[in-house]
């Protein structure tokens, strides 16, 4: 492990995954210490055990708007300069709340979901950081078809008739920078270079390091 490493928590929840897998992902991300959690875990912590990661990453899937604890944790978020990244399926949670749609800055977060996709990415952006060290790919993933981001820096598309165009994008909330990145659905997209690749970067840029 790199000297210094980002503090990484890492948040699910309501959704299955490949627990062993995802595991294996984080603990090979160069620079990246990873504490992976449910989110009752997470927002449950005192403030300053939260504000105590350089950057947060979701991989969440909780619908029903948070009220209490929950809720009150995440409207924290922003506050410092602590990172966001929303991987994957936490792209769609909460569709009523609004915060979340300021995170991720998707209005509307209704969906189709298409498993087992091949898909063609395409870097929009080749000077952004989290970018910058990725050239154009193939690697399949589970897609979703929903509207695009709005008012964000696009940094990855693609073309495919079952899945939304954007796949990476950046802005920021408050103080924080927050990384949104569609894939990332199953050990088939995380063993994917680029993938990682992007992952990585994306952890390291939301927390300042990059």
């Amino acid at each position: 492990m790199a000297d210094n490493p980002v503090k990484l928590a890492v948040v699910t929840g309501s959704h299955p995954f490949d627990v062993p897998n995802f595991h294996t992902l984080f603990r090979g991300l160069d620079g990246v210490a990873a504490y992976i959690q449910h989110m009752e875990d997470f927002a449950t912590s005192p403030e300053d055990i939260r504000d105590g990661y350089d950057a947060v990453l979701f991989y969440h899937m909780l619908m029903e708007t948070p009220s209490d604890g929950v809720a009150a944790a995440l409207e924290h978020l922003g506050e410092t300069s602590q990172g966001l990244f929303v991987l994957h399926h936490a792209i769609l949670a909460y569709p009523q709340w609004q915060l979340w749609t300021d995170i991720t800055r998707l209005v509307d977060r209704s969906f189709g979901f298409h498993p087992e996709q091949q898909l063609h990415i395409e870097i929009a952006d080749a000077d952004h950081p989290v970018t910058a060290a990725t050239a154009a790919w193939d690697m399949g993933d589970e897609t979703y078809t929903m509207p695009d981001p709005t008012d964000t820096h696009v940094l990855a598309t693609t073309e495919h008739d079952k899945c939304m165009k954007t796949i990476a994008w950046a802005h920021q909330h408050k103080n924080a920078r927050v990384f949104c990145f569609q894939s990332g659905h199953d050990n088939v997209t995380w063993a994917d270079a680029n993938f990682q690749t992007i992952l990585q970067r994306g952890i390291l840029w939301t927390a300042g390091k990059l």
